[in-house]
């Protein structure tokens, strides 16, 4: 009698995307905020957590009496779609104090912008790829330079190409506390 014949186990491709995703606090412990987006975000199902820039105190925009911001940008790996991935994005805000509305410009516990996705152009209601600010914002271009110098799919130029015509004037501070990079582990500590 022969043995049945056991197939391969099954693996679970996954198809990742490079995408980069700005962040920002000016709320509270805004370190803090930073630290646990990034750490939600890379609990994600089929996401990995590449890269994170350094961060920057900058001043808000549009209404200015309000704390600096902390900004900074990371990159991630994910089987999402650009729409999965921006609800994702709602859901870890929600979780971490950020209201369902606001007024644009406001004081934000956290701030969690889809930057660029691969090289994917987006334009509905919801969802802007790449984010319609990106080349305008040096506290966008900045932190994404310490990790990478992508092509903007639009514009066809390079982050640093952009930084080099963006019209912000404004300063940004690098501050000396990182935000860490948690790997997921199999068993809780």
């Amino acid at each position: 009698m022969q043995k049945p014949i056991t197939p391969p186990p099954v693996t679970k491709i996954m198809l990742a995307h490079k995408v980069f995703i700005g962040i920002g606090s000016n709320v509270g412990e805004r370190l803090g905020h930073l630290q646990d987006a990034v750490s939600q975000l890379a609990l994600l199902d089929e996401t990995s957590v590449c890269a994170v820039s350094s961060i920057y105190m900058t001043e808000p925009i549009g209404d200015t009496e309000q704390n600096r911001f902390y900004n900074g940008v990371l990159l991630l790996e994910t089987s999402f779609s650009p729409e999965e991935l921006r609800q994702q994005c709602k859901i870890i805000e929600q979780e971490l104090g950020r209201p369902d509305t606001y007024s644009r410009w406001s004081p934000r516990v956290i701030d969690l912008d889809i930057l660029l996705y691969d090289s994917t152009c987006i334009h509905s209601e919801t969802l802007s790829i790449p984010h319609r600010e990106l080349h305008r914002r040096k506290f966008v271009l900045i932190p994404l330079l310490d990790i990478a110098n992508p092509l903007h799919p639009v514009m066809q130029q390079t982050i640093l190409q952009l930084l080099k015509y963006c019209p912000d004037q404004s300063v940004l501070v690098r501050i000396k506390e990182r935000v860490e990079i948690k790997k997921k582990t199999d068993s809780p500590l």
